[in-house]
């Protein structure tokens, strides 16, 4: 339904299922987190993906990897739908601190940082939880600046972020 771009109500949902009310609410929990597992559900094969294909190791590894997901975020029509439906529910799903996606994404980056610093690829200047929390926040002011700042969001702003993310590890330009 959502790929469709068609809206989630939970009472419809609930009887397309043909189940009750109460047992869908117990499966779910709600629609803000129904709509998560959604996207999470679409997040991980791409995150997967990305650790898959990309080469190397190191910042250059990190960086490709962040780049392949978030290139292919900035382009999936079915979010850029969701977004343009409904810009403020969006931003709520998308990058609230209780967006259940915003925090997977900041522990699934965590992780790939803690491997490449076991592995002693990468030696980060700054903590490596914020440095996750601020690639995902600079991903987010990239893919959602039509709500977020007024404007379309553009490729050329996502290699931004990519150079960031590539100076906030430690690197050089």
């Amino acid at each position: 339904m959502w790929l469709k771009g068609e809206r989630i109500h939970l009472a419809s949902l609930s009887d397309e299922l043909n189940i009750g009310r109460a047992t869908l609410f117990r499966w779910v929990g709600n629609k803000d987190l129904l709509i998560g597992e959604v996207l999470w559900s679409l997040y991980e094969p791409l995150r997967q993906e990305a650790l898959a294909i990309t080469p190397g190791h190191g910042i250059d590894f990190v960086v490709g990897v962040y780049r392949h997901i978030n290139s292919t975020v900035l382009h999936f029509e079915p979010l850029r739908r969701f977004i343009h439906q409904d810009p403020e529910y969006a931003l709520k799903i998308l990058t609230s601190s209780q967006s259940t996606l915003r925090a997977r994404t900041v522990e699934a980056n965590t992780r790939i940082l803690r491997d490449q610093v076991a592995r002693g690829y990468i030696t980060p200047p700054m903590n490596i939880e914020s440095l996750s929390y601020f690639m995902v926040r600079l991903a987010e002011s990239c893919l959602y600046s039509d709500i977020l700042g007024g404007r379309e969001p553009r490729e050329e702003e996502l290699e931004d972020a990519c150079t960031a993310v590539r100076i906030l590890l430690g690197g050089k330009v």
